[in-house]
Protein backbone atom coordinates (compact mmCIF):
# COMPACT_ATOMS: atom_id res chain seq x y z
CA UNK A 1 0.00 0.00 0.00
CA UNK A 2 1.07 3.45 -0.65
CA UNK A 3 0.77 4.36 3.12
CA UNK A 4 1.43 8.42 2.25
CA UNK A 5 -1.61 8.68 -0.15
CA UNK A 6 -3.86 6.60 2.13
CA UNK A 7 -2.87 9.22 4.79
CA UNK A 8 -4.54 11.95 2.76
CA UNK A 9 -8.52 10.32 2.27
CA UNK A 10 -8.23 7.75 5.32
CA UNK A 11 -8.53 10.57 8.10
CA UNK A 12 -10.59 10.40 11.12
CA UNK A 13 -12.66 12.51 10.25
CA UNK A 14 -12.99 10.84 6.66
CA UNK A 15 -13.83 7.71 8.52
CA UNK A 16 -16.43 9.48 10.75
CA UNK A 17 -18.79 9.59 7.93
CA UNK A 18 -18.18 6.51 6.31
CA UNK A 19 -20.63 3.12 6.73
CA UNK A 20 -19.57 1.20 9.75
CA UNK A 21 -18.18 -1.96 8.42
CA UNK A 22 -14.42 -2.59 7.91
CA UNK A 23 -14.62 -1.92 4.12
CA UNK A 24 -14.52 2.17 5.92
CA UNK A 25 -10.71 1.00 5.73
CA UNK A 26 -10.51 0.54 1.94
CA UNK A 27 -7.29 2.31 1.36
CA UNK A 28 -5.71 -0.61 3.17
CA UNK A 29 -7.57 -3.08 2.08
CA UNK A 30 -6.33 -5.27 -0.96
CA UNK A 31 -9.57 -4.90 -3.58
CA UNK A 32 -9.27 -2.08 -5.97
CA UNK A 33 -12.29 -2.62 -7.57
CA UNK A 34 -15.77 -2.22 -5.36
CA UNK A 35 -17.67 -4.41 -7.35
CA UNK A 36 -15.66 -7.46 -6.35
CA UNK A 37 -16.40 -6.08 -2.69
CA UNK A 38 -18.36 -9.52 -0.98
CA UNK A 39 -20.21 -8.43 1.90
CA UNK A 40 -22.58 -9.60 5.04
CA UNK A 41 -22.31 -6.50 6.70
CA UNK A 42 -18.90 -7.73 8.26
CA UNK A 43 -17.27 -4.82 10.94
CA UNK A 44 -17.83 -2.56 13.72
CA UNK A 45 -17.92 -4.85 16.61
CA UNK A 46 -18.97 -4.42 20.00
CA UNK A 47 -16.25 -2.94 22.36
CA UNK A 48 -17.28 -3.31 25.83
CA UNK A 49 -15.68 -2.40 29.01
CA UNK A 50 -16.07 -5.62 31.91
CA UNK A 51 -16.01 -3.97 35.04
CA UNK A 52 -17.86 -6.67 37.03
CA UNK A 53 -15.22 -9.43 35.17
CA UNK A 54 -12.27 -6.79 35.73
CA UNK A 55 -13.00 -5.91 39.31
CA UNK A 56 -12.59 -9.84 39.85
CA UNK A 57 -9.39 -10.15 38.11
CA UNK A 58 -7.84 -7.20 39.23
CA UNK A 59 -7.93 -5.41 35.98
CA UNK A 60 -10.14 -2.76 36.64
CA UNK A 61 -9.78 -1.30 32.85
CA UNK A 62 -10.31 -4.59 31.14
CA UNK A 63 -12.28 -4.37 28.14
CA UNK A 64 -13.23 -6.42 24.91
CA UNK A 65 -13.59 -6.41 21.51
CA UNK A 66 -16.70 -8.84 21.26
CA UNK A 67 -16.44 -10.72 17.44
CA UNK A 68 -19.18 -13.02 18.13
CA UNK A 69 -21.25 -10.52 16.55
CA UNK A 70 -20.13 -10.37 12.66
CA UNK A 71 -21.59 -12.62 10.14
CA UNK A 72 -20.89 -16.73 10.48
CA UNK A 73 -20.47 -15.78 14.44
CA UNK A 74 -16.94 -15.25 14.66
CA UNK A 75 -13.87 -13.21 12.91
CA UNK A 76 -13.53 -15.04 10.86
CA UNK A 77 -15.47 -13.38 8.77
CA UNK A 78 -13.06 -10.88 8.13
CA UNK A 79 -10.86 -12.86 6.32
CA UNK A 80 -13.69 -14.12 4.36
CA UNK A 81 -14.85 -11.42 3.49
CA UNK A 82 -11.54 -9.82 1.99
CA UNK A 83 -10.16 -13.44 1.08
CA UNK A 84 -12.72 -14.31 -0.91
CA UNK A 85 -13.45 -10.37 -2.34
CA UNK A 86 -9.74 -10.43 -3.86
CA UNK A 87 -10.60 -13.96 -4.97
CA UNK A 88 -13.57 -12.41 -6.81
CA UNK A 89 -11.31 -9.84 -8.36
CA UNK A 90 -8.70 -11.84 -9.12
CA UNK A 91 -11.32 -14.31 -11.47
CA UNK A 92 -11.20 -17.10 -8.75
CA UNK A 93 -14.17 -19.61 -9.73
CA UNK A 94 -13.23 -22.57 -7.04
CA UNK A 95 -11.43 -22.49 -4.35
CA UNK A 96 -10.42 -25.57 -1.37
CA UNK A 97 -9.18 -24.86 2.17
CA UNK A 98 -8.43 -26.94 5.10
CA UNK A 99 -10.20 -25.69 8.76
CA UNK A 100 -10.76 -26.56 12.23
CA UNK A 101 -14.68 -25.42 11.23
CA UNK A 102 -14.98 -21.78 11.68
CA UNK A 103 -12.96 -20.66 8.89
CA UNK A 104 -14.04 -23.14 6.68
CA UNK A 105 -18.03 -22.20 7.43
CA UNK A 106 -17.14 -18.77 6.74
CA UNK A 107 -15.02 -18.67 3.41
CA UNK A 108 -17.87 -21.01 2.20
CA UNK A 109 -20.88 -18.38 3.22
CA UNK A 110 -19.07 -15.32 1.53
CA UNK A 111 -17.56 -18.12 -1.43
CA UNK A 112 -21.77 -18.80 -2.01
CA UNK A 113 -22.75 -15.08 -1.99
CA UNK A 114 -19.53 -14.91 -4.19
CA UNK A 115 -20.82 -17.53 -6.94
CA UNK A 116 -17.42 -19.51 -6.16
CA UNK A 117 -17.76 -23.16 -5.52
CA UNK A 118 -15.64 -23.77 -2.72
CA UNK A 119 -14.25 -27.44 -1.33
CA UNK A 120 -13.66 -27.35 2.65
CA UNK A 121 -12.14 -30.21 4.71
CA UNK A 122 -12.07 -30.29 8.35
CA UNK A 123 -11.38 -32.86 11.28
CA UNK A 124 -14.32 -35.08 12.15
CA UNK A 125 -14.39 -33.83 15.45
CA UNK A 126 -14.85 -29.91 13.98
CA UNK A 127 -18.10 -28.22 15.75
CA UNK A 128 -21.32 -29.60 14.25
CA UNK A 129 -22.76 -26.28 13.50
CA UNK A 130 -19.40 -25.77 11.28
CA UNK A 131 -20.29 -28.85 9.47
CA UNK A 132 -23.67 -27.33 9.16
CA UNK A 133 -22.99 -24.05 7.63
CA UNK A 134 -20.66 -25.58 4.97
CA UNK A 135 -23.29 -28.04 4.11
CA UNK A 136 -26.15 -24.94 3.67
CA UNK A 137 -24.03 -23.21 1.68
CA UNK A 138 -23.23 -25.97 -0.91
CA UNK A 139 -20.08 -26.64 -0.20
CA UNK A 140 -18.06 -29.57 -1.32
CA UNK A 141 -17.45 -31.03 2.76
CA UNK A 142 -15.24 -33.83 3.30
CA UNK A 143 -13.88 -34.84 7.39
CA UNK A 144 -10.40 -36.27 7.86
CA UNK A 145 -10.06 -38.85 10.63
CA UNK A 146 -7.12 -36.50 11.92
CA UNK A 147 -6.44 -32.68 12.71
CA UNK A 148 -6.24 -29.47 10.83
CA UNK A 149 -2.75 -30.36 9.80
CA UNK A 150 -3.84 -33.76 8.27
CA UNK A 151 -6.90 -31.84 6.40
CA UNK A 152 -4.30 -29.23 5.49
CA UNK A 153 -1.97 -32.31 3.55
CA UNK A 154 -5.23 -33.52 1.39
CA UNK A 155 -5.51 -29.72 0.38
CA UNK A 156 -2.11 -29.25 -1.05
CA UNK A 157 -2.05 -32.75 -2.82
CA UNK A 158 -5.34 -31.11 -4.39
CA UNK A 159 -5.03 -27.45 -5.34
CA UNK A 160 -3.61 -26.72 -9.04
CA UNK A 161 -3.88 -24.21 -11.84
CA UNK A 162 -8.11 -24.64 -11.54
CA UNK A 163 -8.27 -24.84 -7.85
CA UNK A 164 -6.98 -21.67 -5.63
CA UNK A 165 -5.60 -22.68 -1.84
CA UNK A 166 -7.26 -20.67 0.36
CA UNK A 167 -5.50 -22.15 3.19
CA UNK A 168 -4.24 -20.07 6.21
CA UNK A 169 -1.30 -17.67 4.63
CA UNK A 170 -1.02 -19.68 1.58
CA UNK A 171 -3.28 -16.54 0.14
CA UNK A 172 -1.90 -13.36 1.99
CA UNK A 173 -5.61 -11.46 1.70
CA UNK A 174 -7.08 -12.81 4.70
CA UNK A 175 -4.88 -11.44 6.75
CA UNK A 176 -6.05 -8.13 5.64
CA UNK A 177 -9.60 -8.72 6.65
CA UNK A 178 -8.35 -9.92 10.02
CA UNK A 179 -5.86 -6.77 10.90
CA UNK A 180 -8.56 -4.66 10.68
CA UNK A 181 -9.64 -5.51 14.20
CA UNK A 182 -7.21 -3.80 15.25
CA UNK A 183 -8.20 -0.43 13.56
CA UNK A 184 -11.51 -1.06 14.65
CA UNK A 185 -9.86 -1.15 18.63
CA UNK A 186 -8.07 2.17 17.57
CA UNK A 187 -11.23 4.00 16.49
CA UNK A 188 -13.68 2.83 18.81
CA UNK A 189 -10.91 4.08 21.30
CA UNK A 190 -10.35 8.02 20.45
CA UNK A 191 -7.57 6.85 18.01
CA UNK A 192 -5.36 5.51 21.17
CA UNK A 193 -4.30 1.83 21.31
CA UNK A 194 -3.89 -0.01 24.80
CA UNK A 195 -1.35 -1.62 27.04
CA UNK A 196 -2.16 -4.75 26.00
CA UNK A 197 -4.15 -6.98 23.34
CA UNK A 198 -4.55 -10.70 24.66
CA UNK A 199 -5.85 -13.00 21.57
CA UNK A 200 -6.54 -16.69 21.37
CA UNK A 201 -3.95 -18.25 18.97
CA UNK A 202 -4.16 -20.89 16.87
CA UNK A 203 -2.93 -20.63 13.08
CA UNK A 204 -2.32 -16.49 14.67
CA UNK A 205 -3.61 -14.82 11.27
CA UNK A 206 -5.76 -12.72 13.76
CA UNK A 207 -2.14 -11.59 15.74
CA UNK A 208 0.34 -10.66 13.09
CA UNK A 209 -2.88 -9.12 11.61
CA UNK A 210 -3.31 -6.99 14.97
CA UNK A 211 0.14 -6.59 14.79
CA UNK A 212 0.33 -5.48 11.28
CA UNK A 213 -2.26 -2.82 11.97
CA UNK A 214 -0.66 -1.51 15.02
CA UNK A 215 2.60 -0.92 13.18
CA UNK A 216 0.23 0.36 10.05
CA UNK A 217 -1.23 3.04 11.92
CA UNK A 218 1.60 3.81 13.16
CA UNK A 219 3.11 4.77 10.28
CA UNK A 220 0.09 6.63 8.83
CA UNK A 221 0.27 9.13 12.20
CA UNK A 222 -2.96 7.83 13.26
CA UNK A 223 -1.56 6.95 16.67
CA UNK A 224 1.01 8.21 18.67
CA UNK A 225 2.94 6.56 21.57
CA UNK A 226 3.78 2.74 22.60
CA UNK A 227 2.36 0.00 20.41
CA UNK A 228 0.24 -2.87 22.49
CA UNK A 229 1.87 -5.08 24.12
CA UNK A 230 0.69 -8.69 22.00
CA UNK A 231 -0.54 -11.88 24.45
CA UNK A 232 -0.38 -15.32 22.81
CA UNK A 233 -3.32 -17.52 24.53
CA UNK A 234 -2.96 -21.16 23.63
CA UNK A 235 -4.37 -24.28 25.45
CA UNK A 236 -1.96 -26.77 27.67
CA UNK A 237 -3.44 -29.38 25.27
CA UNK A 238 -1.99 -27.71 22.38
CA UNK A 239 0.85 -25.04 23.04
CA UNK A 240 3.42 -24.85 20.48
CA UNK A 241 4.17 -21.25 20.08
CA UNK A 242 4.10 -21.22 23.96
CA UNK A 243 6.75 -23.58 24.34
CA UNK A 244 8.97 -21.72 21.53
CA UNK A 245 8.26 -18.43 22.90
CA UNK A 246 9.70 -19.53 26.66
CA UNK A 247 12.16 -21.17 25.10
CA UNK A 248 13.23 -18.07 23.05
CA UNK A 249 12.87 -19.83 19.69
CA UNK A 250 11.42 -18.24 16.07
CA UNK A 251 9.69 -20.99 14.87
CA UNK A 252 7.68 -23.68 17.30
CA UNK A 253 7.57 -27.47 16.98
CA UNK A 254 4.61 -29.63 16.16
CA UNK A 255 2.74 -30.58 19.16
CA UNK A 256 2.17 -34.22 19.43
CA UNK A 257 -1.59 -35.11 20.27
CA UNK A 258 -3.25 -31.67 20.35
CA UNK A 259 -6.76 -31.57 22.17
CA UNK A 260 -8.77 -29.05 23.45
CA UNK A 261 -12.37 -27.81 23.65
CA UNK A 262 -11.18 -24.38 22.00
CA UNK A 263 -11.52 -26.29 19.19
CA UNK A 264 -10.35 -23.61 17.41
CA UNK A 265 -6.57 -22.83 18.48
CA UNK A 266 -5.93 -26.68 18.15
CA UNK A 267 -3.32 -26.06 15.47
CA UNK A 268 -0.19 -28.62 16.21
CA UNK A 269 1.76 -26.40 14.11
CA UNK A 270 0.72 -23.19 12.94
CA UNK A 271 2.14 -21.86 8.88
CA UNK A 272 3.09 -18.72 10.31
CA UNK A 273 4.06 -19.44 13.89
CA UNK A 274 6.93 -17.70 13.16
CA UNK A 275 5.00 -14.19 12.07
CA UNK A 276 3.44 -14.31 15.48
CA UNK A 277 6.34 -15.18 17.56
CA UNK A 278 8.34 -12.45 15.70
CA UNK A 279 5.10 -9.98 16.95
CA UNK A 280 5.29 -11.20 20.50
CA UNK A 281 8.89 -10.44 20.61
CA UNK A 282 8.46 -6.69 19.50
CA UNK A 283 6.67 -5.73 21.14
CA UNK A 284 7.71 -6.93 24.49
CA UNK A 285 4.43 -9.61 24.47
CA UNK A 286 4.19 -13.03 26.20
CA UNK A 287 2.63 -16.69 25.49
CA UNK A 288 0.32 -18.31 27.74
CA UNK A 289 -1.42 -21.61 28.10
CA UNK A 290 -4.44 -22.11 29.92
CA UNK A 291 -6.15 -25.70 30.68
CA UNK A 292 -9.75 -26.19 29.67
CA UNK A 293 -10.91 -26.79 33.19
CA UNK A 294 -9.79 -22.67 33.59
CA UNK A 295 -10.86 -21.56 30.45
CA UNK A 296 -14.58 -23.43 31.06
CA UNK A 297 -15.12 -22.05 34.49
CA UNK A 298 -14.21 -18.35 32.93
CA UNK A 299 -16.81 -19.01 29.92
CA UNK A 300 -19.28 -19.22 32.66
CA UNK A 301 -17.35 -16.61 34.74
CA UNK A 302 -17.86 -14.12 31.68
CA UNK A 303 -21.24 -14.37 31.03
CA UNK A 304 -22.48 -14.56 34.64
CA UNK A 305 -20.65 -11.35 35.28
CA UNK A 306 -20.88 -9.78 31.98
CA UNK A 307 -23.85 -11.72 29.44
CA UNK A 308 -21.06 -12.50 27.52
CA UNK A 309 -21.26 -15.95 26.29
CA UNK A 310 -18.24 -16.58 24.21
CA UNK A 311 -16.91 -19.30 22.62
CA UNK A 312 -14.42 -21.00 24.38
CA UNK A 313 -11.10 -19.46 23.06
CA UNK A 314 -12.21 -16.18 24.19
CA UNK A 315 -12.85 -17.54 27.93
CA UNK A 316 -9.14 -18.49 27.38
CA UNK A 317 -8.16 -15.18 27.42
CA UNK A 318 -10.32 -14.58 30.53
CA UNK A 319 -8.22 -18.09 31.68
CA UNK A 320 -4.73 -16.01 30.60
CA UNK A 321 -5.48 -12.48 31.75
CA UNK A 322 -5.78 -14.56 35.43
CA UNK A 323 -2.81 -16.00 35.69
CA UNK A 324 -0.78 -12.55 34.17
CA UNK A 325 -1.95 -10.70 37.07
CA UNK A 326 -1.42 -13.48 39.57
CA UNK A 327 2.24 -13.65 38.65
CA UNK A 328 2.78 -9.59 37.69
CA UNK A 329 3.54 -9.86 34.55
CA UNK A 330 -0.14 -6.87 34.58
CA UNK A 331 0.36 -4.74 37.43
CA UNK A 332 -3.24 -4.33 37.31
CA UNK A 333 -3.52 -0.68 36.21
CA UNK A 334 -3.41 -1.00 32.56
CA UNK A 335 -5.89 -0.24 29.82
CA UNK A 336 -6.01 -4.68 28.85
CA UNK A 337 -8.51 -5.41 25.66
CA UNK A 338 -9.60 -9.09 25.40
CA UNK A 339 -9.92 -10.28 21.95
CA UNK A 340 -13.17 -12.57 21.72
CA UNK A 341 -13.48 -14.42 18.40
CA UNK A 342 -16.54 -16.25 18.28
CA UNK A 343 -19.83 -16.41 19.85
CA UNK A 344 -20.49 -18.95 22.57
CA UNK A 345 -23.28 -20.18 20.52
CA UNK A 346 -21.24 -21.96 17.79
CA UNK A 347 -20.19 -24.52 20.97
CA UNK A 348 -23.00 -24.96 22.68
CA UNK A 349 -21.73 -28.10 24.40
CA UNK A 350 -18.94 -26.28 26.14
CA UNK A 351 -21.56 -24.66 28.59
CA UNK A 352 -24.01 -27.32 29.25
CA UNK A 353 -25.85 -26.91 32.67
CA UNK A 354 -25.72 -30.08 34.35
CA UNK A 355 -28.78 -31.31 36.43
CA UNK A 356 -31.92 -29.15 35.87
CA UNK A 357 -35.16 -29.73 37.38
CA UNK A 358 -38.24 -30.48 35.49
CA UNK A 359 -41.66 -28.87 36.58
CA UNK A 360 -45.37 -29.84 35.79
CA UNK A 361 -47.77 -27.55 34.65
CA UNK A 362 -48.89 -26.20 38.54
CA UNK A 363 -45.64 -26.67 40.16
CA UNK A 364 -44.36 -24.05 42.73
CA UNK A 365 -40.77 -22.75 41.30
CA UNK A 366 -38.09 -23.29 43.66
CA UNK A 367 -35.54 -19.97 44.57
CA UNK A 368 -33.02 -22.54 46.11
Amino acid sequence: YDLGEAAETMTAKALSGRPPSLWRYHEVLPVRDEAAVVTLGEGMTPFLPLRRLGAELGVPRLMMKDEGLLPTGTFKARGAAVGVSRALELGVRELAMPTNGNAGAAWALYAARAGIRSHIVMPLDAPAITRAECAAAGAHLSLVRGHIGDAGRIVAAAVGSDLYDASTLKEPYRIEGKKTMGYELAEQLGWKLPDVVVYPTGGGVGLIGLHKAFEELARLEMVEGALPRLVSVQSTGCAPIVRAFEAGDHESQAWENPRTVAFGINVPKALGDFLVLDALYASSGTAVAVDDAELLRDQQICARLEGLFVCPEGAACVSAVRRLRASGWLAGDEQVVLLNTGSGLKYPETALPGEVPTLAPGDRLSRD
